[in-house]
Order: C-alpha cells, then sequence, then structure tokens
C-alpha cells in the first residue's frame, strides 16, 4: 500500500478499537504496526509526544501499555510548508493556459505531500513548472482540486489562480467533469455494461483499507463498459459518477472483478504489474474563464498495455 493512498487527506483521523490480542502491547509499537512501513516508529513517538496520538481522549507516553477496549485516535499533523520545495522533475503536460494546467500523471507519482512523501510529488512538479497555483486548498497541496492514487496513471488537472479552482471544484461536486479509466481486471463479466451504485467507507477491519459498507459511509456510483473479454480478464472502460477514495478499485473488488496488479484490493495469482492497471484516460470540463467544454484523452501506458498483449498471447 503506497503512503499516497493511506493519507490521502492530510487532516485525516484514524481510530483503533483495541481487541484483546492486542492487550499488554505499547501503544508506539502498535501503531506502528498498523501503518506503512514508510512511517518509522520514531515518527510515531513524535506524534505521540506532540498530542497527535490519544487513547480514551487523553494524552499518553509512548510506553502506553494498551488495554482491551482502549479507543486509540491518531490525528495526522500536517507536513510544515517549509519543507515543500519546487523540484526540476519532467511533466508531460497535455494542455495549460493561464487558469489550468492538465497533466498526464506517470504511475508511482505522488500527487501531493504527505508524511513520508514530501518531495518527488505533482506538487513539487507543478511548483517548478507553473511559479503561479492557486492556494485554495494552502501551501501542502496548491492548484490540486482533485487527486488519482500514487499508482494510477493518467489526467489529473490543476488550477493556477483560485477562480479556475473555485470553478473546477464546483465542477467536481456537481459531478459535471467527464472521467473516464480503463482498467485491467479479474475474471469473466456477466454482463457487458453496468453500474455498480455502493457506499463506501473505510473498511472496520483494515482501517488503511476503504470497503462497501453501509456505517460511515458516503455515495458512490461506478459505471462500467466491456471492451475486450478474454478467458480469465477483461479490458473495461469505467466513469465515474462519484470520487470516492480508492473508489474503482472497492467497487471492482465488491462484484468480483479486482484490478490486476492492484497491491490492497487484487489477487496474488496470475498476470501482474507494479501498481493497479488503472488509467485515468479521458478528462473533460468547461473551461473557468470561458465556459468551454474541453475534454482530453491519452492512451493506456506502456506497462499496461505489456499486461494486455500477455494476456491477448494466451488467448
Amino acid at each position: 500500500m503506497s503512503m499516497h493512498d493511506v493519507w490521502n487527506e492530510l487532516d485525516e483521523t484514524l481510530e483503533w478499537t483495541i481487541l484483546e490480542a492486542d492487550a499488554e502491547q505499547r501503544i508506539d509499537k502498535f501503531i506502528t504496526e498498523q501503518l506503512p512501513e514508510e512511517i518509522s516508529r520514531s515518527q510515531i513517538q513524535q506524534w505521540i509526544k506532540d498530542s497527535h496520538v490519544k487513547v480514551n481522549d487523553k494524552a499518553v507516553k509512548a510506553n502506553y501499555k494498551l488495554n482491551s477496549g482502549d479507543l486509540v485516535v491518531l490525528t495526522v499533523p500536517e507536513p510544515a510548508s517549509s519543507e515543500i520545495a519546487a523540484e526540476d522533475i519532467p511533466l508531460e503536460v497535455v494542455f495549460e493556459d493561464s487558469d489550468v494546467i492538465v497533466v498526464n500523471k506517470p504511475r508511482g507519482m505522488v500527487v501531493h505531500p504527505a508524511p513520508g512523501h514530501y518531495s518527488g510529488t505533482l506538487v513539487n512538479a507543478l511548483m517548478h513548472h507553473c511559479k503561479d497555483l492557486s492556494g485554495i486548498n494552502g501551501e501542502l497541496r496548491p492548484g490540486i482540486v482533485h487527486r488519482i492514487d500514487k499508482d494510477t496513471s493518467g489526467l489529473i488537472m490543476a488550477a493556477k489562480n483560485d477562480l479556475a479552482h473555485a470553478s473546477l471544484a464546483d465542477q467536481l461536486k456537481n459531478h459535471t467533469v467527464t472521467r473516464k479509466y480503463v482498467a485491467i481486471v479479474h475474471g469473466k463479466l456477466s454482463h457487458h455494461q453496468g453500474t455498480i451504485d455502493a457506499p463506501i467507507g473505510r473498511d472496520p477491519k483494515d482501517r488503511k483499507l476503504f470497503t462497501v459498507i453501509e456505517k460511515n459511509s458516503k455515495h458512490a456510483v461506478t459505471h462500467f463498459v466491456v471492451l475486450e473479454q478474454y478467458e480469465d480478464y477483461a479490458l473495461l472502460e469505467l466513469k465515474l459518477e462519484t470520487g470516492r477514495t480508492h473508489q474503482i478499485r472497492v467497487h471492482m473488488k465488491f462484484i468480483g472483478h479486482p484490478l490486476v496488479g492492484d497491491p490492497a484490493y487484487g489477487r496474488n495469482k496470475g498476470i501482474s504489474m507494479d501498481g493497479q492497471a488503472l488509467h485515468a484516460a479521458v478528462l473533460g470540463f468547461e473551461h473557468p474563464r470561458t465556459g468551454e467544454y474541453m475534454e482530453f484523452e491519452t492512451p493506456i501506458p506502456e506497462d499496461m498495455n505489456h499486461v494486455l498483449e500477455l494476456i491477448r498471447s494466451r488467448t
């Protein structure tokens, strides 16, 4: 699981209710084991010292021994803005004017800084390339109006000023932005097309993941069309009606067709790749200043093409 996937929201609060099996364990050790390896135990200890971790609504020390039934709450602090610097990282710019920039993000690039990823992100690259980005989302996420996962490739837009940011954010909120993805999934689908309407929330069994769940969830809708069907795999086009974290990945797992290569929701068998086989292929929106509808499309990247060639060669 990537750092960006887990810490998609910098102000996120994570909670754990301690089970009997974890009682008597030191709290710093317990939290370290719940989080990705990029978060060190010393980092957790510092967060505990700074009162970002509470047990039953009270601050504790790093050597606190957990009790069964304890409610542990971690509020992730934002990194200092001084740690975020412009970096000369190559960008594949699909469109750019004085209001908007559209980039084809490579797989493996984190969108914005988060604990463990203060450099090498799309924001670091945009800060060097643009010089002018909207400030609505603060110094850590300048210009960012939406995200795609670290290991998802494809089109993402950023705003260069607050007028553009407000317009694009409003279009996202009203579900008028066109977002189409291409994915390679496991299995043979029983329908050529369909709609998955299932709420998504934190997985109570693993707070680092999401799942289809009624309690503490958000409305989520994904439309899909089968582009190519093979014996054990399929190539899909998916259109987002809502934009929940990990939405496509969670919905496809929910219907029994997880994405190839997905490290969190996929299957550890068959053809795989480094990161989920998911590409944001089409992005369309109204230009924030002119009102003109603009739509951009990029082909799937080489690694997904390679997987498709392997699948086709087996049929």
